[in-house]
């Protein structure tokens, strides 16, 4: 079985759909409510365990109540859990995340781990190692004792000077502003990131490709969105499996496979429902 492990973010995400987003002092009823844990690197570890993978999530959640309910819903999906912080008593991060129904685009508000002081815990053995730069401490140290490190690139921290050189791929949101880069284009930042492979995503249009002297394009296929929360995710966990399963040489068919499962997911309202379409 292909083994993963994912250290980063686990958050609380409270998620409401509304028909409107609300204005100042305004109120909405919401048309739909759901809880389950979050995070890019913990949406990933349940996306990559949904697709057969052994996932080992390393992060901090802390003995707060609200922790408990990260825990229930990671073991719930096959995830399991290393807690570099089991002794903190402060609430997990929560993100109160508001779809709106005709689109499926969403609003976020959340307060990421900030500076929180975590140890080191030891680190499983993984076929494929994803980051998402949160918990520097944790970042670091997964991305040094990695075999096949993906990072998961989505704003630019500063950990992430420490943690690129030694990555295999780095997928990176359109957003992604590397502070080394001549210009905002595609090429431009897959150089200034330096990684043999590189990956630059663009929400519904074509994902641009970088590996070596080789580039290209994947389409997205398109699809009627009905959630977006945590595609990007979703994305990254599909592309971690792919990977870890094949050679970088089949790079566009592991972006076609994550697009497709994220595909799926933007289909299906929630944060967990599209698992159930996934094929057996």
């Amino acid at each position: 079985m292909t083994r993963i492990v994912c250290a980063g973010l686990a958050t609380v995400d409270l998620v409401y759909r509304v028909d409107r987003i609300p204005g100042v002092d305004e109120k909405a009823q919401a048309t739909g409510f759901a809880v389950a844990a979050g995070g890019p690197a913990t949406n990933a570890a349940v996306t990559a365990a949904a697709l057969g993978a052994e996932v080992t999530l390393v992060t901090a959640v802390g003995r707060h109540p609200l922790g408990s309910l990260i825990r229930a819903d990671l073991t719930s999906y096959g995830v399991q859990i290393i807690d570099a912080a089991a002794d903190a008593g402060a609430p997990p991060p929560v993100s109160a995340i508001t779809v709106l129904d005709a689109t499926g685009e969403r609003t976020i508000v959340s307060r990421n781990a900030g500076d929180l002081a975590l140890g080191v815990p030891d680190l499983p053995d993984a076929d494929l190692t994803l980051v998402d730069g949160h918990h520097p401490a944790l970042a670091v140290a997964a991305a040094r004792g990695a075999r096949r490190l993906l990072v998961d690139a989505g704003t630019w921290r500063p950990v992430f000077s420490e943690i690129l050189p030694h990555a295999e791929t780095v997928a990176a949101s359109a957003a992604f502003r590397h502070p080394a880069a001549e210009s905002s284009d595609d090429a431009a930042l897959a150089a200034a990131i330096g990684a043999p492979h590189v990956i630059v995503t663009h929400g519904p249009e074509p994902v641009r490709w970088f590996s070596g002297r080789r580039s290209g394009e994947v389409p997205v296929p398109p699809v009627t969105a009905v959630d977006t929360a945590g595609a990007g995710d979703v994305f990254h966990g599909a592309l971690a499996v792919a990977l870890a399963d094949s050679d970088n040489s089949d790079l566009p068919d592991c972006i076609g496979f994550a697009n497709r499962v994220a595909g799926l997911r933007v289909t299906h309202a929630g944060p967990r429902d599209w698992l159930a379409a996934l094929p057996g």
